[in-house]
């Protein structure tokens, strides 16, 4: 269970954010707006990131899938990243039935449906059908042409004019 498999209620609570996601039609490039890592033992993936790059992690309860919040960067009190560019991200918990479970970014996009297609004519692989996290849009893994895990989101739109 990660962000994705969150009820509006759970993710208010979580205070997993993106950062800014561009509004359908703003973007000339599709920006990455958050990054994932798996972790065998995440108190200690916690205790490495803190210590080594001062990041500020926050541990999530079973009702939150176990996920763990990571800041990497001033937030306003939104908990948005402060600084254009900056992003933040979380740790998840590997799980044996979970497919390539590595490192990965989130690229925001306007249309995924559109944006699968161009993975596949690319030389991708989408991982299935996408998924809607709750309050901020609809997700999907896939494998780049050199077979990196990379995810996309399609941000909701009605999340994004109520934070605008």
């Amino acid at each position: 269970m990660g962000p994705r498999d969150l009820s509006d209620e759970q993710l208010a609570k979580s205070g997993i954010v993106f950062a800014r996601i561009p509004r359908k039609g703003e973007m000339t490039m599709n920006p990455v707006v958050h990054f994932e890592i798996p972790a065998e033992d995440r108190s200690r993936m916690r205790r490495f990131y803190e210590s080594t790059f001062g990041w500020k992690t926050e541990q999530l309860g079973p009702d939150m899938g176990d996920y763990v919040l990571v800041t990497t960067t001033e937030t306003d009190p939104s908990r948005r990243p402060k600084m254009p560019g900056m992003i933040n991200g979380g740790f998840y918990p590997k799980r044996n039935d979970w497919p390539a479970q590595y490192p990965s970014v989130v690229i925001a996009v306007d249309d995924i449906k559109a944006s699968m297609k161009k993975v596949a004519d690319a030389g991708g692989k989408v991982l299935g059908e996408p998924m809607e996290i709750p309050g901020y849009g609809l997700y999907v893994s896939f494998f780049d042409s050199e077979g990196n895990r990379v995810s996309m989101m399609q941000p909701d739109e009605s999340r994004m004019s109520k934070a605008m």
